[in-house]
Order: C-alpha cells, then structure tokens, then sequence
C-alpha cells in the first residue's frame, strides 16, 4: 500500500524548491537519496526566496547523512560475495569520460606515491604491489545512478598494505589521487574493511585500462564513485580532502 505523507505548506514550499535543486544533472540522484523528512526538518530554518540557503541546507543534510553512515558503518560485516556463474560479462565501463577517452599508463614507468601520515614513504612499483599477498572476491559494483553489476578483482588487501608501510590507521582520512585527474577519498574504517583491496587484476587477467590499469580501489561497501581508477597516489590525513563528485554535491561517505 502506498503511503501518503502530510506536509506542511511552509514545508511543501522548501520541498519544491529543493527538489527543483535536484534537477541540476551532478548532483540530481544524490539529492534524491539524501531529502529524507531529516533534511526537510533542516530546510525548514532556511530562507526559500534565497536560492544559497537551499543550498546551505543540502550541504547541512549531506553532512548529516555522512555522520550518519559513519556511525552505522560496521568495519567487520562483509559484503555479499557471488559464484563465477553470475558475473557480468562484460562487465560496465564507467567514468566521468567517454570509453574513447581512458588514460594509458605506462605501467613499466608508474609509481605509487605515498604521503601524509605515513612512515615509509618510499614508491611502490607493480612488480612490488604483485608480490605482496593477494586476494580475489567476486562482488558487487553499484552505481549512484542506479545499475549494478557483479565483478571479480583481486588485489592486495589495502589494510596490510598500509600496515606495510606504516600508515597511521588512528587518522581520519585516505586520499587518492589518480592519473585521470580524477581524485577522492574514504574514512580510514573503510580503508582497513577486509574487502577493501588494491585491485591488480579482473576476472583473472591483469586488470584492463577501461577498469583503472595499472591499479584501482575495489571497495563493494562504497558505491562506485568511492572507487577510483589509475590510482597514482595514497595519502592519510586528518583534514578533510574531499573528492571529483563530493566537490560537487554527492555525498562523501558514499555507502551502498
């Protein structure tokens, strides 16, 4: 049956307006997901003939919703894992680009840098990052825009990777920085979840430019956006850093 909730006119005034935020293309799906009775009870105190105030409070409910699923984040629930029979072949190509458009790195030439609240900063290299323990999980990829599709990575486990290198794991924040121009970031329970790894390869072949060559962050607890490709740089934190998506209006923790 579906439900009919009453709102009140002054209310019904905000929602409009917000909803009318919504339909700006970065950010409409997101919006749609955070304007919950929550963030109505904060547009409330907000002025509707001001454009920015609708905008202050949207920011206020995204901030909101990221205490929020910070705080019902469990670091040891696993995410669903599935047979090779149900993978997605092919499996999606997605990006803030065009296919046409993937970047081509040298893989012979890459780096990993680190920085940040890290002690060993050395750089790593491929054959490096390939000798180190690795696992394969079959998992689900889901879109904020709101197909899925289930894929096989395997990787190094990203939490003894930074173990290895001495990352401080009390700080607040991962950043990553990736050779698309493409940038974001994660809590650092996420970073040390059993199933967050630096994805090498892709249905047992070194993993493909279109999925994030030489090396991506596969994290089924995240949406994709939380899940960058052609990664060049990891650095811990504990200021804000942020991200491509989050910049413009999406929400940070990213939870799926």
């Amino acid at each position: 049956m579906k439900k009919t909730i009453l709102v009140p006119r002054q209310g019904q005034a905000m929602l409009d307006d917000a909803l009318r935020q919504i339909k700006q293309p970065s950010r409409r799906l997101f919006l749609q997901r955070s304007l919950t009775l929550g963030g109505l009870s904060l547009l409330t105190g907000c002025n509707v003939s001001d454009p920015s105030g609708i905008e202050t409070a949207l920011a206020a409910v995204s901030r909101f919703n990221d205490r929020v699923q910070g705080w019902l984040f469990d670091p040891t629930k696993l995410a669903p894992t599935y047979p090779d029979s149900m993978i997605t072949r092919p499996f999606p190509f997605n990006a803030y680009y065009g296919e046409d458009e993937v970047e081509e790195v040298d893989g012979d030439a890459w780096r990993l840098e680190l920085s940040g609240l890290i002690a060993d900063k050395k750089p790593w290299t491929l054959p490096q990052l390939r000798a180190l323990p690795q696992e394969t999980q079959i998992t689900r990829h889901i879109c904020v825009e709101g197909w899925s599709a289930i894929g096989k990575w395997g990787g190094v486990p990203f939490s003894h990777f930074l173990k290895r290198v001495g990352a401080d794991t009390t700080a607040k924040y991962v950043g990553f920085k990736c050779a698309d121009d493409y940038f974001t970031s994660i809590d650092m329970a996420t970073a040390l979840h059993p199933q967050t790894i630096m994805a090498l390869s892709y249905d047992g072949q070194e993993l493909p430019p279109k999925y994030g060559y030489p090396m991506k962050l596969r994290m089924p607890t995240k949406l994709g956006y939380k899940n960058p490709k052609h990664i060049q740089a990891i650095f811990v934190t504990n200021t804000y850093p942020g991200g491509y998506w989050e910049n413009q209006g999406y929400n940070w923790f990213g939870g799926s």
